[in-house]
């Protein structure tokens, strides 16, 4: 009798313990839902840089450990990552592919930690950058995205090759400006 008492109990806990995390995952993707991904673009030109990576998280910015259900970027898991002079392609196993306009990005680095992931230093890169909202709210106004690269050397190639696309743009952004009469 006590070991079915111990068994009930046992359950129980179980139960309440994964209902507590599917109502916060719920109250979480119902956070976040205003931030929507930015769509594929139909065209691209030749890749810069295409290699395969860890996708670790997204999180507000500066908050690595506040988890984003940012749609396409809820889930960790192997993905390919694709930069383009356009902008950011991640293509996440199981999710939609996830686009970041170079105009987008603001920022890039290594990182150490976020979440549930701690590495060496340096072992992340950080890819900061402005969501799309559907709508106006008070949602994060800049995003974190980690990424665990594969293979040594990547994290390097990875972050020169959106400092280069994101330096490529600066110039393009004011002379558009400039045209405009701004």
């Amino acid at each position: 009798m006590d070991k079915l008492i111990g068994a009930i109990v046992a359950v129980v806990i179980v139960a309440v313990v994964i209902w507590l995390m599917v109502r916060s995952w719920r109250r979480r993707r119902a956070r976040d839902a205003r931030l929507v991904a930015y769509p594929v673009p139909a065209t691209l030109a030749a890749a810069v840089l295409e290699t395969e990576v860890l996708y670790v998280a997204s999180t507000p910015e500066d908050e690595p450990f506040e988890r984003l259900a940012v749609d396409g970027l809820a889930f960790r898991g192997a993905a390919h990552l694709e930069v383009y002079d356009a902008g950011v392609l991640l293509r996440i196993a199981g999710e939609p592919a996830s686009f970041i306009p170079v105009e987008r990005i603001v920022g890039i680095g290594a990182a150490s930690h976020a979440i549930d992931r701690g590495v060496e230093a340096e072992g992340l890169v950080a890819i900061t950058w402005q969501p799309h909202e559907s709508e106006p709210g008070e949602v994060p106004v800049r995003i974190d995205s980690y990424l665990r690269a594969r293979y040594p050397g990547d994290t390097a190639r990875i972050i020169d090759a959106v400092t280069n696309i994101t330096a490529a743009e600066a110039p393009r952004s004011q002379q558009e400006g400039e045209a405009s009469g701004d």
